[in-house]
């Protein structure tokens, strides 16, 4: 890791006007909307004009450089895919790659897919009608989560929040359907319920069901997952740790759910039954077994056949897929259904993504990017350390401790280091829901083959080719997969900068989830301990309290004044986000005070200062639809793109400097506006 060394990516052999001449490729200054102050609407100077321009296509719900980037993976995804189909002939019988061409050939055969109608659930939805008894639901339960479904709730692996160096199962809630459980019950959301009923009755009608069952069942089952609903947690609730972890035996579970058996419900996984597990979302699990005593069998069945056909609708016939995109658009926005190969994409990604992540990352990543990347976290983990050992408000023995966490950050770019092994997936030609289903069985087993076993921090939850970044709080790890090392986030043929300002604010913010609101709930090693004093944390609640308000005072949708953010629910994600450009901003600054030259050069117009804030700007550039706009406010962690701006530059007083903002302007904030965290 690197510990203060100056970084300049890619350009150390070039003369100053050949840097000038890429720099100024790497970031238009044309694209600037002049007519706008930038302390007054920083993301309307920078993305104003693009935004302005450009028409979200029929099959995106949002469009801006993540999608980009996203488009750019899946084409050259795309491009391994088609080549593996032509090669099927020649080749080898057990490789990945022959299992990818498989997949993908049997994911583009919609005439066989359309001519299979619902057939490949129908054994399913037979199971369903012989349901006689609560024991035949707890039965057919236990061996659809046998095959890798989660019907109602589902059991994975994950690290023990009290022993994070251990995997334990972890069963979680999955009843629900709409994105949160206000959807049934608040009325500015009742279009939408009425949408999701007419959803189920259409999916039943398309199974067979005459109309007048179809509507009755449909009804039936919106009133199960309203009650579901009644009990499940909020999407702010579920954000505390305290509700995601609670260690329990198979006994202690039965009691909790005396009409479930959870003994079997292991056995029959290949799981230990004897080992603890966590069952935390206690309200949820009561309500399921309440249900199972009391609820009448017909209403059972039409909940269970509903789900069935709705998990699958994607991978049916047209008429199912097409009833599940009338349905879905209300939520998103889009106009118009993926094109067929971006659908086998997202089916080989579902099915093998990591064995996908190996032939792109051989295909599209320059393995010099994961070394200069590395310089660039050290850079940047090096300033947070510095922000967190010089903060006024946190007493030196907790100040200890975050420090320690700091030291045991791991980073982890670009790829796995060991490639996962899938020589026991059996992927056919002309089977595409068997394919799948084989593949969800595949995965299901290897996920829980991990419990009991020690934690591997250098497992990745991302494919290679994604394009995103995650902190993991229950091992202390920040990843940023290669599809997110390309440009704007990351170029080699841009200043510094540019790149602090993209991938720098990025590395920032995956490393500040290490301290917001959830990830300091963690120690360095993954545990869910509390390393705080209560008069640091009063302190710490205070200044993130002035962040909730900030936010909850936004309204993001022309045309709805009373939809706010939710501050609370997006607290994480605005504390990491303030972080990660504070620190990044830092590393900058490092940069240029080793080359006092550098730091005064102008590019476009523009100083390095300057052009870092224009860079981070421009990663978030988005546009989004409101029909997606409200389902993101009311369900997502993230604020909207255009406050990751807005609302984090306020904050950063390096921004006013650089921009000459007048104190107090809206991107200037001073004194109890001011927040300041880390």
């Amino acid at each position: 890791m690197a510990t203060g060394a100056a970084l300049t990516i890619g350009v150390a052999s070039c003369s100053s006007t050949d840097v000038t001449d890429r720099t100024n490729a790497a970031f238009d200054t044309s694209e600037l909307d002049t007519g706008i102050n930038p302390c007054d609407d920083f993301n309307g100077f920078v993305n104003g004009q693009w935004s302005a321009q450009t028409q979200i296509p029929d099959d995106e719900s949002s469009y801006g450089v993540i999608n980009q980037l996203r488009d750019e993976s899946l084409e050259v995804q795309r491009g391994i895919a088609d080549r593996a189909t032509a090669d099927l002939g020649s080749a080898d019988e057990n490789s990945d790659r022959r299992k990818i061409g498989l997949l993908f050939e049997s994911a583009m055969d919609e005439r066989s897919i359309d001519e299979a109608g619902f057939s490949p659930i129908s054994s399913t939805l037979d199971q369903v009608d012989s349901i006689a008894s609560p024991a035949d639901v707890v039965t057919f339960l236990r061996e659809d989560a046998e095959d890798g479904g989660a019907l109602l709730f589902g059991l994975t692996s994950g690290a023990d929040f009290q022993d994070a160096t251990k995997q334990i199962g972890f069963v979680e809630p999955t009843g629900i359907s709409l994105p949160s459980k206000d959807y049934y019950t608040d009325p500015q959301y009742a279009s939408i319920l009425d949408g999701y009923r007419n959803y189920l009755r259409t999916s039943l009608e398309l199974i067979g069901v005459d109309d007048a069952q179809a509507s009755a069942q449909a009804d039936q089952a919106l009133d199960f997952e309203k009650e579901l609903a009644a009990a499940s947690l909020s999407p702010e609730q579920a954000r505390d740790p305290a509700t995601q972890y609670k260690l329990v035996t198979v006994d202690e579970a039965n009691v909790t759910m005396p009409e479930f058996d959870w003994r079997q419900y292991f056995v029959e996984q290949n799981v230990s039954p004897d080992e603890g597990f966590s069952l935390a979302d206690t309200a949820y699990f009561t309500q399921v077994d309440q249900l199972l005593a009391n609820a009448p069998i017909e209403q059972w069945k039409s909940y269970l056949r509903a789900q069935v056909v709705s998990r699958s609708a994607d991978s049916l016939s047209k008429p199912f897929r097409d009833n599940k995109f009338e349905f879905d658009k209300q939520i998103t926005g889009n106009a118009a259904q993926k094109d067929r190969w971006k659908v086998a994409i997202a089916d080989v990604n579902s099915a093998m993504g990591e064995a996908m992540g190996r032939l792109y990352v051989a295909e599209a990543f320059d393995p010099a990017a994961k070394q200069r990347a590395e310089q660039l976290v050290g850079n940047v983990l090096d300033a947070l350390k510095a922000r967190i050992e010089n903060v006024d408000w946190m007493s030196p023995e907790t100040k200890q401790q975050a420090v320690d966490k700091w030291s045991e950050l791991m980073p982890k770019i670009g790829y796995p280091d060991t490639w996962r092994d899938w020589s026991g997936l059996q992927i056919n030609q002309d089977d595409y829901f068997g394919n799948l289903a084989a593949a969800d069985k595949f995965n299901h087993v290897y996920d829980l083959a991990k419990i009991g076993k020690p934690s591997d921090r250098a497992d990745w939850v991302m494919t290679p080719q994604t394009v995103n970044a995650y902190y993991s709080p229950n091992d202390n790890t920040i990843n940023f997969p290669a599809a997110i090392l390309q440009a704007p986030f990351f170029d080699p043929n841009a200043d510094d900068a540019l790149n602090y300002g993209g991938i720098g604010s990025v590395i920032g913010h995956e490393a500040t989830h290490a301290f917001d609101d959830q990830g300091s709930q963690f120690d360095g090693k993954g545990n869910h301990v509390n390393w705080w004093t209560p008069a640091d944390t009063a302190q710490f609640d205070s200044r993130t309290g002035k962040l909730v308000d900030q936010y909850d005072a936004y309204t993001p949708i022309p045309g709805m004044p009373d939809v706010h953010v939710n501050g609370n629910l997006t607290l994480g994600e605005n504390i990491a986000d303030l972080g990660g450009v504070n620190a990044s901003y830092d590393a900058l600054q490092t940069v240029l005070d080793s080359d006092p030259g550098a730091a005064a050069e102008e590019i476009g117009g523009y100083t390095p200062s300057q052009r870092f804030f224009l860079n981070y700007a421009r990663v978030w550039r988005d546009k989004t639809r409101d029909e997606a706009l409200l389902t993101q406010i009311s369900s997502d962690p993230h604020s909207p793109a255009s406050l990751r701006v807005n609302g984090v530059v306020a904050n950063v007083p390096g921004f006013a400097e650089a921009f000459g903002c007048v104190p107090g302007a809206p991107e200037a904030n001073v004194g109890d506006q001011l927040v300041a965290i880390w």
